[in-house]
């Protein structure tokens, strides 16, 4: 059960949110027993967002969420590097201006119930 949010003040045109979307269902699998199967991406583009108090070039907050006790720290961090990487591709954003935030969901909801 992995959720993706990524909010960017960039424009995204649909060509690369989908291979946005297409990139992530493959990087989840870094993350041990989650797959593309489960995962429910986001991205809210041309968002205000500002940075070290600044605003005008591209930037993005990613959000990372798995459903479990903890996030594996090895995994995590490979995870930061391609999605710095994807959205530098894709968006032209500079890594020096992404923050991905990690989360551990103990409950998590879905079809009328919890895990």
């Amino acid at each position: 059960m992995p959720c993706i949010q990524m909010k960017t003040n960039v424009k995204v045109n649909e060509e690369a949110a989908q291979a946005i979307k297409s990139q992530l269902g493959q990087e989840i699998s870094l993350f041990p027993g989650k797959s593309e199967q489960w995962l429910m991406v986001t991205l809210e583009d041309d968002c205000r967002i500002w940075f070290r108090g600044e605003t005008g070039r591209p930037m993005a907050m990613v959000e990372v969420k798995i459903y479990g006790s903890s996030v594996d720290s090895a995994a995590a961090e490979k995870m930061t590097g391609r999605i710095c990487s994807l959205l530098q591709t894709e968006l032209g954003i500079d890594p020096a201006d992404v923050y991905v935030a990690y989360a551990a969901v103990p409950d998590w909801g879905w079809n009328g119930g919890n895990f």
